[in-house]
């Protein structure tokens, strides 16, 4: 069947969280040192991992990580869990990355997202993104003018409902106005995005890598699915 929608993940798809200068200069281990090289990325890592949990959580933490984006106040309970215990002892450092980690104006978009939504919505058909995240995505789009080529945003925060479970994609099929057979679902995770298939969608993986290194996966996909 045509495909008469896209459905865009945010978060490792159209846009990445990429440490920025200065952001861990300050930050200290537990015996006062600077983070090294491979200790920063580990922890952007940690911070950014669509699915996997990274660190050993206690129990209140463990729900607060399965339940993280279903409400912004367990995502920022565990997140600073997640610091403290990835090398970050320092309280006022930890929400100060965390701020970071949840401030729109701090994603990186892809070379290929513009492009990429301009020409799913030039074609006639819609385009969504679709997200498992506990803070308002919108102003990334918005400040660049991007939110003119998303016709809807289906949050978990704000339906409920996180993927891969159904009713998150079923949610944002609705809002679109299509049928699950004429939607294709573009994202990073085979676990979570992948859970498209289940309605019946179609669904295009991409990997997170550094934007710099993923030039035009966006565009390849779509022209795979007869969109281009």
């Amino acid at each position: 069947m045509a495909i008469n929608a896209v459905l865009f993940d945010f978060s490792g798809t159209l846009f990445r969280l990429e440490q920025q200068d200065g952001w861990l200069d300050d930050v200290r281990d537990d015996d006062g040192s600077a983070l090294d090289v491979e200790a920063q990325t580990e922890l952007m890592r940690r911070m950014t991992a669509p699915v996997e949990q990274s660190v050993e959580l206690d129990e209140e933490h463990l729900h607060a990580w399965h339940n993280r984006d279903r409400d912004p106040q367990l995502h920022r309970k565990v997140y600073l869990e997640v610091l403290r215990l990835s090398g970050v002892p320092r309280r006022d450092q930890a929400e100060a990355l965390y701020a970071q980690l949840i401030a729109p104006d701090q994603w990186t978009p892809y070379p290929d997202t513009e492009a990429a939504l301009k020409a799913v919505a030039s074609s006639g058909r819609k385009a969504g993104v679709l997200s498992n995240i506990a803070f308002d995505i919108r102003p990334a789009f918005g400040q660049r003018g991007w939110d003119a080529h998303v016709s809807e945003f289906t949050l978990s925060f704000e339906v409920g409902a996180v993927k891969p479970e159904p009713e998150i994609f079923q949610a944002a099929i609705e809002r679109l106005g299509v049928r699950a057979e004429e939607t294709l679902m573009v994202g990073d995770s085979e676990e979570a995005d992948g859970g498209a298939r289940a309605l019946g969608c179609q669904f295009a993986l991409v990997d997170p890598l550094p934007t710099a290194q993923r030039p035009d996966a966006l565009l390849g996909v779509l022209r795979e699915h007869g969109v281009l």
